[in-house]
């Protein structure tokens, strides 16, 4: 033989992973019933999403003389989201990606270029983190051009900007993680990671919703025509790419297209990219070295103590599980840092109830403040399900290759299931309760639908964990290295469309007692109400509850327990 043998490239690197996945879905027994229920819900959001783009779009294009701005501010807003999104998510995610992966140890003994490293994690960051993004662009990009009537070519030219848009923050988060690492060891860079991205993410959220961008909607609100104008020609973020995209794409629609914004895009892109593969050339190694090293963890014995005297008088085994659940979450900082941001939303959340117009007429202004203090039974219930979803639903599935040593030991799966249920349902339950407290206190409900929408509320937080918790064990993933990617899974879609339909039903169900109370109050003080309804109606929800609770909870216990080892 000849010459020199050639270095394992790109494609050496991604084909396992890909290989894994396509074998993964072609061997998976449901994959017909999962990609048809998936395809159908990816539409139906789909076709939200665009449905709300495109009616605010026509509103716009009908305003005369700005209408333009209106959209181009839309889409540079949209963007802007997107981007910052894009760079916490990838800083985030190129930490497991570079230096704390499985495979890494492999990868670094092979003959392989460095260049061609950086390559292949980059792709592999760019898609962990960018594809929810990715996919909420299409609705969004689609409606600009079913609304300017654009032609192919304005489809062609949003993919040739939505690449390099993508690829940036990857670049930018990668290589603010690499600093980090080389700075801290790789684990106390995750716990710092979490609670820079999330403090950042709860600022954003708290600025965007303070700031009130929905005045835009309202020019009446500015002093003159001239100010509302001036805000609207403001760009954006002109030193961002979000700026560039909303500038080429809107140029294009608008028949002037301009080619500097485009250019400087994939220019920025390219030179990011050539930055970025010369860090990691420089300063990979010594990172790497680094990220071997561990975290010193401090706090563990005061739970512990706490546990103890809190389940004195249950089982040892119990007290041993309820420890190790605590344990377990607390020694993830990626995962009770998210607490941070949870009550940033609730803060937000609980905003935008006080600041609704409610308040326009005696009897209509009761009607109202009541209806809305219902119906946020079955927000503040979403929002639950949703915490319930990303803390809940992975309880199972972190066991990971351990569940062969909980299985193989005397312990009955039934208090292990206990001890996950109620380590999940108490922390909600302080979380619910005074959700649905001081929104009806703040909107000044009637004593009726506070009394009926709190104890509802305990009820559905004892349902939702349940469901979260069953459907869990009947959906695991123990070899996932992200716990953020468990709720994303089939079993987590399944979960979310049960517990929307459980809140349905529960709302159905009381929202005719709930009715007629209103009703009879619209009515005056002389209309009767009689107690029939309120029983049989919060009857219904009590069984729908208590079959919520108990069926996903049977079944969870009987999977596990069928479970091959």
């Amino acid at each position: 033989m000849s010459g020199v043998a050639r270095r394992p490239g790109l494609f050496w690197l991604l084909g396992p992973k890909v290989r894994t996945k396509i074998n993964r879905a072609r061997t998976d027994e449901g994959r017909f019933f999962k990609t048809l229920l998936l395809g159908f819900m990816g539409f139906f959001f789909w076709s939200l999403i665009f449905a709300v783009i495109f009616r605010m779009l026509i509103y716009f294009r009908g305003t005369q003389g700005i209408g333009d701005l209106l959209a181009s501010k839309l889409l540079g807003l949209a963007f802007v989201t997107f981007f910052m999104i894009l760079v916490l998510s990838n800083v985030i995610t190129a930490l497991s990606t570079f230096f704390l992966s499985e495979d890494l140890e492999i990868v670094i003994a092979a003959p392989v270029e460095p260049e061609t490293v950086y390559g292949a994690r980059l792709i592999e960051t760019l898609v962990d983190s960018s594809w929810m993004v990715a996919l909420l662009a299409v609705p969004l990009l689609t409606a600009y051009g079913v609304v300017y009537a654009a032609d192919w070519r304005y489809y062609v030219l949003a993919v040739g900007t939505l690449v390099p848009f993508l690829v940036i923050p990857a670049v930018v988060g990668s290589a603010v993680t690499l600093v980090l690492v080389n700075l801290f060891p790789a684990r106390r860079t995750r716990d710092l990671l979490a609670l820079i991205g999330l403090f950042a993410v709860a600022g954003v959220v708290a600025l965007l919703r303070f700031v009130r961008p929905e005045r835009l909607m309202q020019p009446e609100e500015f002093r003159d025509l001239v100010d509302f104008v001036a805000v609207l020609r403001t760009p954006t973020s002109p030193w961002l790419p979000s700026q560039w995209v909303a500038d080429t794409l809107m140029s294009y629609l608008g028949g002037f297209f301009q080619w500097f914004p485009f250019v400087f895009l994939w220019s920025t892109t390219a030179a990011l990219v050539v930055l970025g593969a010369w860090l990691h050339k420089s300063y990979f190694d010594g990172g790497f070295t680094r990220a071997q090293e561990g975290a010193e963890r401090k706090g563990g014995r005061t739970r512990s103590l706490f546990v103890e005297r809190a389940f004195a008088g249950a089982r040892p085994s119990t007290r041993s599980l309820v420890a190790k659940e605590i344990k377990v979450f607390f020694r993830d900082t990626t995962q009770w840092s998210q607490l941070i941001l949870l009550g940033v939303l609730v803060a937000v959340y609980v905003y935008n109830i006080t600041v609704l117009p409610l308040y326009t007429g005696e009897q209509v202004t009761f009607l109202l403040i009541n209806v809305v203090s219902f119906l946020n039974l079955g927000l503040a219930g979403f929002v639950v399900a949703a915490i319930a979803a990303r803390f809940v639903f992975p309880a199972m599935s972190i066991e990971g290759r351990m569940m062969w040593l909980l299985r193989s030991s005397p312990l009955d799966v039934r208090e292990l299931f206990w001890a996950k249920y109620w380590v999940g349902t108490v922390p909600l339950l302080a979380i619910a309760i005074p959700l649905i407290v001081i929104t009806n206190i703040v909107l000044e409900a009637s004593s009726f639908i506070l009394i009926l929408t709190t104890l509802t509320m305990v009820g559905v937080t004892f349902a939702l964990t349940a469901l979260a918790l069953g459907f869990g064990a009947l959906y695991p993933n123990y070899e996932t290295e992200n716990v953020a990617e468990i709720p994303t899974s089939f079993g987590g879609l399944l979960f979310m469309m049960s517990a929307v339909s459980y809140l349905a039903g529960v709302v159905i169900l009381e929202g005719w007692p709930v009715f007629l109370y209103l009703n009879s109050r619209f009515q005056g003080e002389g209309a009767a109400f009689g107690a029939t309804p309120v029983i049989l109606g919060v009857s219904g929800a009590t069984v729908l509850t208590a079959v919520a609770i108990w069926a996903p909870l049977r079944a969870g216990i009987t999977k596990v327990r069928a479970t091959d080892l």
